[in-house]
């Protein structure tokens, strides 16, 4: 039983990777006040920048993963635009910017649909790797799912122990006390949703060059919506977000398991597993309302002109 749960875990450190890079960059933008609906369009559009360019240069994710990025702050910058300078509906805005990446995505990927990258092989840690159970699952993977570990440590650490991290939550609390006394409320927010966006469009990366080398049409399946919801699960905690993600990660990963472990249900309901959870974590959060109000940012959603 040991052996067979060993595959399940390891995937679910893999599966939950994504997640991890866009919910944290969501979280930071949410922060700050801004909602940004379009993170599934910029992990989309993440994904087949990064897979154009570790196919055209032959380098594959070491310039697949800075060009999913830079696409993703890209695209988090036309948000950024009419959301914050514009000041147009926010919610509007990042729909918009999931249909326009669901659209640039399908029309660039059509040139590279029988194309496939060698991927990127795991770590193999001496001696840590030989742990039993231990040993498979935590230190034998790829380097992005450490980056994404290191990622969490540092914005957990930014928020929670910095002025940066400090001014991000007086911005997203009251804009207007944090204008009055001296900081430039716009260029945080800006700086909040380009980071929000180049950690969707690393996320994008991850899933075309590293988790599935190859490219499909609407490949994120949807993890841009679930990377939105693990926000609210988290309370806009990281800690909370981190764990939500292996939550959702391993529920992702067992669709694929779920025949050796014994587990005897029909493909379409483990297809629809993930979205599921999502659905039923969604419910029991919004019953505590408590917990909501008391971490929910003030000023989420609301325009800002100074």
């Amino acid at each position: 039983m040991m052996d067979s749960m060993i595959p399940v875990l390891a995937g679910t450190l893999a599966a939950a990777t994504p997640l991890i890079f866009a919910g944290l960059g969501e979280l930071v933008a949410e922060r700050s006040g801004v909602i940004n609906l379009g993170v599934e369009g910029m992990i989309l559009i993440g994904a087949i920048a990064g897979f154009a360019a570790a196919a055209e240069t032959g380098l594959g994710p070491a310039a697949g993963l800075p060009a999913g990025a830079l696409a993703g702050m890209g695209a988090a910058l036309v948000f950024a635009v009419f959301a914050l300078s514009l000041a147009a509906n926010q919610a509007a805005c990042g729909l918009a910017l999931t249909i326009f990446g669901i659209g640039l995505s399908a029309f660039i990927g059509q040139h590279y649909v029988s194309y496939s990258l060698p991927g990127l092989k795991p770590l193999s840690i001496p001696l840590l790797s030989d742990i039993p159970l231990i040993g498979p699952v935590l230190f034998h993977q790829d380097a992005v799912v450490y980056l994404s570990l290191a990622a969490f440590a540092l914005v957990a650490w930014t928020l929670a122990k910095t002025r940066l991290g400090l001014l991000l939550k007086a911005v997203g609390e009251s804009p207007e006390a944090a204008h009055a006394i001296g900081y430039p409320v716009l260029a945080i927010r800006y700086g909040a949703v380009l980071f929000g966006g180049a950690m969707a469009g690393l996320a994008g990366a991850y899933l075309s060059t590293v988790y599935t080398p190859l490219w499909v049409q609407n490949m994120s399946a949807g993890r841009g919506w679930i990377a939105v919801a693990l926000v609210v699960f988290a309370a806009w905690k990281p800690g909370r977000l981190l764990l939500g993600a292996y939550l959702f990660g391993a529920v992702t990963i067992l669709q694929f398991h779920a025949q050796g472990l014994g587990i005897a249900l029909p493909v379409q309901l483990l297809a629809a597993l993930p979205y599921l959870a999502t659905i039923v974590v969604l419910v029991l959060i919004s019953r505590d309302r408590r917990l909501l109000q008391l971490n929910l940012p003030a000023s989420l959603g609301k325009p800002y002109l100074p």
